[in-house]
């Protein structure tokens, strides 16, 4: 590594961003225009509190604040801070030499921890604006944060980074020549890249370590090559990454095995492929798009229900996304699996597809040709149409199906779920039908 360069610092640590510019993930907070940008780029912050889960970067959001602003910036610990420092902290704020301004930043990590004490010494200062509070917790300070110090503070969401998002953190640490390993010849595999944009599950800290640890143990090859394949990258977040390849066989055995599970009634073993899928990486949406097809290929008019059920489930995975995603898909699978099942529909499309490829298909009758031109109904287009809601059982004596294919039977129903009264009134209505 570059000498004189502070390496021995984790890579997570030398990653954060140091500017706007820098910082990865956010935008509907950070994105132009938004509030939150505005104060920091005005340098005009108010006490605020950052909630999310860990890596999602609070901490490197109050550190790009801290490089932004021209007031002094102090870091305070909950849980090893005292009253004391609190107190010294105060005192900066209010010294015209140290805070000409007479306003001091005080970012307070997992504030969710603060006692009764340390609140009580903090909050006239905040209350006064002398301190701006920026908090960081975990939990929902709604629930676990003082209420004063709440009702004088912004609270503003962070969410788990996105794969996309976790993967411009890698390019980040990989190109970088100087905190980075930009200075390296490093090559990520692509699967080992989607394994780690997947498994540090939206915290940054986690891929960043993952990373530095495989780059770190990974010796170069003879032409100072450093290889980090799937297996390296699964040891070093010490997950095993499952043998399955999105674009090669353990997708396709797995994917098929899942449908199979289905269509076979087996939730238990369904529920098995989608975990292995969920954990492997798989996109939700790719899941969601073979359960619909699931539910109209194998379910079909045994529980035409299902489609609709599974179209809802797909609809939710996009708008709510992973983790819970996971509960959605599990939801549907279960449904699909436990469902009474018939491929009728799926036969008969097919059988019918057959006889029009085939050049089997006749001339439409006249009849049940539509004459929006007067000259049409002169050539007998339309002509002895019998409107079926006339009739009883709203079914009329007349025959739809070109004479080539008369009596011709594509759509066998089955005796299982829905489709048993289905059967049923096709046998009722068979004596109107004339056929």
């Amino acid at each position: 590594m570059p000498a004189g360069s502070h390496k021995q610092e984790p890579l997570a640590y030398r990653m954060a961003p140091r500017t706007l510019a820098e910082y990865i993930g956010q935008r509907h907070i950070l994105g132009e225009g938004k509030m939150l940008r505005r104060m920091i780029e005005s340098d005009q912050m108010s006490s605020i509190i950052l909630f999310g889960p860990p890596g999602s970067g609070k901490t490197s959001l109050a550190r790009v604040i801290a490089q932004n602003s021209e007031r002094p910036f102090y870091r305070i610990n909950a849980v090893t801070s005292g009253v004391a420092e609190i107190k010294a902290v105060i005192a900066d704020s209010r010294n015209p030499f140290i805070c000409p301004e007479g306003k001091a930043i005080a970012f307070i990590d997992e504030i969710h921890r603060f006692n009764k004490a340390q609140q009580d010494a903090l909050l006239p200062a905040v209350e006064e604006g002398s301190i701006i509070l920026i908090g960081a917790t975990t939990e929902n300070p709604f629930f676990e944060v003082n209420k004063a110090l709440l009702s004088r503070s912004t609270v503003f969401q962070l969410n788990p980074l996105s794969s996309e998002e976790i993967g411009q953190v890698l390019d980040q640490a990989l190109t970088d020549p100087e905190r980075g390993y930009g200075h390296l010849k490093i090559e990520l595999a692509p699967q080992a890249r989607a394994f780690l944009q997947e498994a540090s599950r939206g915290d940054a800290r986690v891929a960043l370590r993952a990373l530095e640890l495989a780059v770190t143990t990974t010796s170069p090859n003879a032409d100072g090559l450093r290889i980090l394949s799937l297996d390296i990258m699964g040891d070093c977040l010490q997950q095993s990454p499952l043998r399955y390849d999105k674009d090669g066989e353990g997708h396709y055995d797995t994917i098929s095995a899942f449908i199979k599970s289905m269509r076979g009634s087996d939730p238990d073993a369904a529920l098995h492929y989608l975990a292995r899928m969920l954990e492997s990486g798989e996109d939700p949406n790719f899941i969601a798009r073979r359960l619909v097809i699931c539910a109209a290929e194998d379910v079909g008019l045994a529980n035409p229900q299902i489609l609709t059920l599974c179209m809802s489930a797909w609809d939710a995975v996009r708008a709510v996304g992973m983790p819970e995603a996971r509960i959605i898909l599990s939801m549907a699978v279960v449904l699909v699996a436990s469902s009474p099942k018939s491929n009728s529909a799926y036969l008969a499309i097919d059988e019918a597809l057959s006889d029009v490829r085939k050049g089997k298909i006749g001339e439409v009758p006249f009849h049940l040709r539509n004459a929006p031109v007067k000259g049409m109904a002169d050539l007998s287009y339309g002509e002895g149409y019998l409107y079926s809601h006339d009739y009883p059982m709203h079914v009329s004596k007349q025959e739809y199906l070109p004479e080539a294919l008369r009596g011709k039977v594509y759509y066998v129903p089955g005796d299982l779920g829905y489709e048993k009264q289905i059967q049923t009134w096709l046998e009722k209505i068979e004596p109107y039908l004339g056929r």
